[in-house]
């Protein structure tokens, strides 16, 4: 199995009609203000929708095209690729894009051109792609145990893939490890080939804050577009229970993300949040060419120390976004008007397509 060529997306891109591109995703995870975005900068919209999903789009009325599916993995389908190319269409991923067409399918068989470097989606994925990149970034990031015989204080266990949550936990030994494991088996909330692959890492401390970064190819210019937290379901619950009842009740906190809302960070923080921006799209550049090329999030904590540790990183648009589909404070600021990171997407196409270099930003 070969790999989608450049060169071929390239060649794709040639043949469209650039007075008439259109802006396509995947029907969820954050369509509705990509496609809202990509309205207010002039584009026709188009959205791939399983069927019965399509009602928040045609009640928003964000899209001018509907591409209907019996399921989301079906947008890798010949037909659906072919509907899209004759749109003109430029598809953004986002999460659910990931993680319905699947990363092998994306890279090998996906022939619509795409927003962004697409062989980066891979590194948000795999941890141990996610942690090398953040490694040669040099940014302050989670210890690692590689086996969980090793754990020696409280710790966080991930797994693979975009699960928003699903599935993580906290333990503080290797016995509570393996008992949590084994429940979480029984209940079909893992799968055995998980387990071999779980991440397990350094429990750090502080308030949550996930970054939305946007890197402007064009431009060579990092940018801060927004913050917000999340809301997890059973944690959050758990929390406002008095602690004397929490140990009596028996739930076993899970992380699973149900919301998200805006925030801002202390502004003496800020100089750090850039550093981590701009140091994680220069080591990109080098070790998965061309690198970020567009939105990015990072997920960090920051500490009482006033320390910012990033623990998970999307190289694409991120379900977080959503809190400022009209502008948040630190767009605002940079544009000095509304600007929603599917807005800032597809300004950037927009200016790419004036200035004739649509190849720079497409892959």
């Amino acid at each position: 199995m070969s790999k989608v060529n450049r060169d071929e997306i390239i060649n794709i891109l040639d043949d469209y009609d650039k007075e008439n591109i259109t802006i396509a995703t995947l029907g969820s995870h954050t369509s509705l203000h990509i496609l809202k975005g990509a309205k207010e900068e002039g584009f026709r919209t188009a959205v791939v929708c399983e069927k019965g999903r399509e009602v928040p789009y045609k009640r928003f009325n964000v899209a001018d095209e509907y591409i209907m599916v019996d399921k989301f993995k079906d947008i890798v389908n010949e037909d659906v690729q072919s509907q899209l190319k004759d749109l003109n269409s430029i598809v953004v991923p986002h999460g659910s894009f990931v993680a319905y067409a699947g990363l092998d399918k994306i890279e090998n068989d996906f022939y619509v051109p795409m927003f962004g470097n697409r062989d980066i989606l891979r590194w948000e994925s795999e941890r141990d792609l996610e942690r090398k990149l953040m490694i040669e970034s040099g940014i302050r990031i989670p210890n690692k145990y590689k086996d969980p015989e090793e754990i020696d204080r409280t710790v966080m266990v991930k797994f693979p893939g975009a699960r928003g949550g699903k599935g993580y936990f906290v333990a503080s030994s290797t016995e509570e490890f393996h008992e949590k494991i084994d429940s979480m088996l029984k209940r079909n909330w893992i799968e055995p080939e998980d387990v071999k692959n779980a991440h397990i890492e350094e429990y750090v401390s502080g308030c949550n804050y996930c970054i939305h970064f946007f890197y402007s190819a064009l431009k060579d210019e990092v940018e801060v577009l927004g913050m917000d937290s999340r809301f997890e379901s059973n944690i959050d619950g758990l929390c406002r229970i008095p602690a004397k009842d929490q140990l009596d009740i028996g739930l076993d906190p899970s992380y699973v993300i149900t919301g998200n809302h805006p925030v801002v960070m202390r502004e003496s923080l800020l100089p750090q949040v850039f550093d981590i921006g701009d140091n994680l799209v220069e080591a990109a550049k080098t070790l998965v060419s061309p690198g970020m090329n567009g939105p990015f999030c990072l997920q960090t904590l920051c500490t009482d120390d006033l320390e910012i540790v990033v623990f998970e990183m999307s190289a694409r648009t991120d379900g977080g976004s959503n809190t400022f589909m009209h502008a948040s404070a630190y767009s605002y600021l940079m544009f000095g008007e509304f600007m929603s990171m599917g807005r800032r997407i597809a300004r950037e196409i927009k200016n790419a397509i004036n200035d004739d270099k649509l190849d720079v930003i497409i892959t």
